[in-house]
Formats: structure tokens, sequence, C-alpha cells
């Protein structure tokens, strides 16, 4: 007597859902559709018409920013504005997002303003990650020197007590290149971009 067997059962392999990313254009992605693009993450930031999504934070990097922030605000005269989190327009391709800037008045908008422009920031700052070293070194400084921003800080943690160390920067504007006026570790005591004196070792209070 022959065996006899039920029907074949088809197996259906096991998937996820795969997240629906938006394709960029022919020449990358202008300001504007970085400004419009439903569904991209906060902090989204554009570089050579190219979408970089934030990673997640360390408590370093949100410590400095809200350190750096708060510091220059305790001090800002008539004229100026620090920001953190705003996108800055350099052209077309180009909208970073700098951890931490100084404004001119001037370029200050309504509360739904999303972006500043280029010429309108006096002071750009990036507190390096991880994830984002190599833009926060190379590409961002360069781009804020050529775009004409004055004044830029480098942030970063060194030592084994991951101790901050901010890096102070000035544009030359002969070369349109940035160099470097001084390394601080413990206090940020400058007379630019206006007087200022920020506590570097007071990120215990955060």
């Amino acid at each position: 007597m022959g065996e006899t067997t039920g029907p074949e059962r088809t197996i259906q392999p096991f998937t996820e859902p795969v997240p629906t990313w938006p394709r960029p254009p022919v020449g990358g992605w202008p300001v504007d559709d970085l400004m419009t693009l439903p569904g991209l993450p906060r902090h989204t930031e554009l570089i050579d018409g190219s979408l970089v999504f934030p990673a997640p934070r360390r408590r370093f990097d949100s410590v400095m920013i809200s350190l750096v922030c708060e510091g220059l605000r305790s001090s800002v005269p008539a004229g100026f504005r620090a920001y953190s989190g705003m996108t800055v327009v350099v052209d077309r391709a180009n909208a970073p997002e700098p951890d931490v800037l100084v404004v001119r008045e001037e370029a200050v908008g309504g509360l739904g303003q999303r972006s500043f422009p280029v010429d309108g920031v006096a002071l750009a700052v990036e507190v390096v990650s991880p994830d984002s070293e190599s833009r926060d070194r190379t590409t961002k400084p360069h781009k804020y020197a050529a775009a004409g921003i004055e004044h830029f800080w480098l942030v970063e943690m060194e030592g084994e007590d991951d101790h901050p160390v901010v890096r102070v920067y000035e544009r030359d504007p002969v070369t349109r290149t940035y160099l470097c006026t001084g390394i601080h570790r413990d206090r940020l005591r400058l007379p630019v971009p206006y007087p200022l004196d920020i506590d570097l070792t007071a990120v215990d209070d955060f």
C-alpha cells in the first residue's frame, strides 16, 4: 500500500518591516527639501546634498551643549543671541546644525523660525561624538570658515576622567581658514565674540 501524504505547505520566511527612506534627487537634496520632507528625525543635517541622520547622544554631549549654551547666554550682550539645535543655511546643498551657535540679533525672526542664514552667525560650536568625529573636525569647520563664520569652537572629551577640552579657532580672512588661538580645559575666558567666562569644571552640575 502506498504512503499518502498531505498537501505541501509553503513556509513563509520571517520578515520585518523595512523603513522607507527618501530617495535623493539627481544632484542631491536642496535645502528647501530638508525643511519640508515629512518624517525626518529631529536634528537631521544636510551636508553636500546628503541627509545626515543624528545618532543618540552621550551624556557628555548633552552636558557640554547645555554648559556652553548657558555660559554664552549668561554674558550675551545686546546685539547677539545664543541657541542650540538650530540649522544654519550655508548654501543650496549644505545646512548643518551646530550644537551651539551665537547669532547676530538682526538674523533672529519669529518663533516659527527654523534656520539662520550663515552670514548672521558669529560663532559655531561642535561637540565631537564618535559618530560625527570626521564631520566635526574636518567637514563642518571647512564649510563654516569658507562661508565667513569668524569663530569656531571644537569641544571634545579627553583623558581617563573624560574631562572636557575646548579648542578655540578664529578665521583668517586672507586664507579663509581657521587658526587655533587656544586650548582650554578648566576655564574658557575669552574676549570674542564677546567677553565671556565659562567654568568647564562645572560638568557635574548637569
